[in-house]
């Protein structure tokens, strides 16, 4: 699309404006964007002459699938008497039949939407004028669109014309649920899937049709479009149209720049998102409320805010892997040099946390009665979670007996301003050397007498304990804000526990039938000591099972327990290892001198299943007499 041109119009005046989605329309597959790999399978079809009888075209809103359908149309049934008089894509000139294709009133072009036509009735209507040539062109070509809301007999009525068409007859098909189009229909098409539009060429393609309208915008403000454009060439055009009337007032006299366009969209300035994240990044809960606090009162959204936050998160995780990710052009200067100045310093541990932390915030914020304090929440758990260091870590380094170490790494107060320092990739040895002290003495209510006697050189069990035990996931909670609990000693349990079998028993006798499951279905174990479990899950097992069987242990014994997901490989688990000894039991059964002899007296018996009962246990033969069962035994 260098010489990019207008669509001409049908009466030849161009009085009446028309919006820029449809005066910019492709009228080629050389204006097509973001389709080459299309482009190519269908220059080479029809290069060779393998044109297909129907073409299932699929793909998001505004990628374009009916301009598509117009220009196959076109290419169908283009003809210039004397020069050209076959199927073609190089459509350099104008044909015949050209312009009422691309205007959608060609006799032999019918288009359909199939949301306002979804019964066999219309299909019939098809099927019926199928059977005559065509008027004029060469093709009679049907383009049904959002295809996807026929009905199931309307599917039905059209699967035998579109098996056996009629040589003068295309269909070609489009629809946004693929999912929902019968095998039976797809099966009889040649499926091109439209890709997302890469933000490079949407900003490519703005950029060319403000030149053509005499309109100067700045790449910000492209990039700002292209990026809210989602991967669609339709809803960009939409956004420049409306920037044009926001922002401008006579032709290259005012500049849009990116401000214009942030106001039109209601998002929030993007040098003050990148604020926001370092203060966050920081552990600076008051500084990012405060700012967030700002930008709502100017009229931010807090969703698309935490959507901003999570959008630079993802922006410096690919500048921190793939450097050559900030030369995009949707990517803005200040995105740039700021990203990778916090990519260079951020570990990919935090971004990955902070990541999970908006995802599940974002959703949080979407369904709260008042979006603006759930916002202020999930920014709480963000700052205070930047510190922390992952469940998995915490475990090993307690297991190495490195308790100094996890101290170092666990800050004092996560919230508290770090005296404006750039964030950086936290290490022990950034970590003040009392500062692990001084937040159990501030957070704590009067020492009982037991904590008082307890040695202060290491503080690090007592803060883990604070850390761990509860929760998804191993039992730890690295996503949410603690307090620096006193060290209390841990009492003696109420029942003790020696194995997972015990556990397993323990929900039996306290009616908890769905943790008994979960625990002789689920579990694996890798090691097991009292206070502390470690499983491998199987693949259906429950997301929340460490945490709630930590928590119902602690609850039940009385005493703190840790349960852990391992990647080690377990044991078993104990419906597997009762299955396994059923089978052995059933196998050694009929290996029994007794049992093979009845077996093979009773052609298709079966030993189905075995009891195995104590000596004291057993009851008598039925053969053996009354008085023999009550001999006295000193007899």
């Amino acid at each position: 699309m260098d010489d990019l041109a207008p669509t001409p119009r049908s009466d030849g005046t161009d009085a009446e404006y028309r919006v820029l989605a449809r005066k910019y329309r492709p009228a080629t597959f050389e204006d097509l964007v973001g389709q080459e790999p299309m482009v190519q399978t269908l220059r080479n079809a029809f290069e060779t002459g393998r044109i297909a009888q129907a073409w299932m075209l699929t793909g998001v809103r505004g990628v374009g699938k009916t301009t598509t359908a117009r220009i196959l149309a076109r290419g169908l049934n283009y003809e210039i008497p004397g020069e050209i008089d076959r199927p073609t894509v190089h459509l350099d000139k104008p044909g015949v039949h050209c312009e009422a294709i691309m205007n959608g009133r060609h006799v032999d072009v019918i288009e359909m939407d199939a949301a306002s036509h979804t019964g066999i009735d219309d299909i019939r209507e098809i099927t019926e004028a199928a059977r005559y040539r065509p008027a004029s062109a060469r093709y009679k070509v049907y383009i049904i669109d959002e295809v996807h809301m026929l009905s199931k007999s309307a599917f039905n009525g059209l699967l035998k014309t579109l098996e056996e068409p009629p040589e003068h007859v295309k269909f070609i098909f489009a629809t946004t649920e693929i999912r929902k189009v019968p095998v039976t229909v797809l099966s009889r098409c040649q499926r091109f899937d439209l890709r997302r539009i890469d933000a490079d060429d949407i900003v490519g393609l703005l950029r060319r049709i403000a030149q053509s309208e005499a309109m100067a915008v700045s790449d910000e403000a492209l990039a700002l479009i292209a990026r809210a454009g989602e991967g669609s060439a339709r809803d960009s055009l939409s956004l420049l149209d409306q920037a044009m009337a926001h922002g401008a007032g006579t032709h290259g006299e005012t500049e849009i720049g990116a401000e214009t366009v942030r106001a039109m969209l209601g998002l929030a300035d993007r040098a003050r998102v990148i604020d926001l994240f370092t203060h966050l990044m920081k552990g600076d809960a008051a500084a990012a409320m405060a700012e967030f606090k700002a930008q709502y009162a100017v009229g931010a959204d807090p969703v698309v805010v935490l959507s901003d936050l999570a959008e630079f998160t993802h922006l410096v995780t690919r500048l921190k892997i793939v450097p050559q990710a900030g030369e995009e052009a949707s990517v803005t200067e200040t995105e740039r040099l700021r990203g990778r100045e916090l990519a260079d310093k951020l570990s990919l541990r935090l971004l990955s946390r902070s990541w999970q932390i908006l995802l599940k915030g974002i959703a949080e914020v979407q369904a709260a009665p008042k979006p603006n304090l759930a916002a202020d929440m999930v920014l709480v758990r963000l700052a205070y979670a930047a510190d922390l260091p992952d469940p998995e870590e915490a475990l090993k380094l307690l297991r190495e007996g490195k308790a100094s170490d996890l101290a170092a790494a666990l800050p004092a107060n996560p919230g508290a301003p770090t005296g404006g320092g750039s964030p950086q990739a936290h290490s022990p040895d950034q970590a003040p050397a009392q500062s692990a002290p001084a937040a159990v003495d501030a957070a704590s209510p009067p020492a009982a007498p037991q904590a008082s006697a307890a040695p202060e050189a290491d503080p690090a069990p007592r803060r883990f304990q604070a850390l761990a035990g509860g929760g998804g996931n191993g039992g730890a909670s690295a996503t949410a804000p603690y307090p620096a609990p006193r060290l209390v000693p841990q009492p003696e349990p109420v029942v003790a526990l020696g194995s997972l079998a015990d556990c397993a028993e323990l929900a039996r006798k306290k009616s908890d039938l769905h943790l008994l499951f979960m625990i002789e279905h689920q579990m694996r174990l890798v090691n097991f000591v009292p206070g502390r479990i470690e499983f491998q899950p199987t693949e259906k097992a429950d997301p929340d099972l460490a945490g709630k069987l930590g928590r119902m242990l602690t609850e039940w014994t009385g005493m703190r327990w840790i349960v852990s997901v391992s990647r080690s490989q377990g044991r078993p688990t104990l419906h597997e290892e009762r299955t396994a000894n059923r089978h052995q039991l059933l196998s050694d059964a009929k290996s029994e001198p007794t049992v093979a002899a009845l077996l093979s007296v009773f052609p298709g018996a079966k030993v189905v299943d075995v009891r195995i009962q104590e000596a004291e246990d057993m009851t008598p033969p039925l053969d053996m007499a009354p008085d023999e069962t009550e001999t006295d035994p000193d007899m």
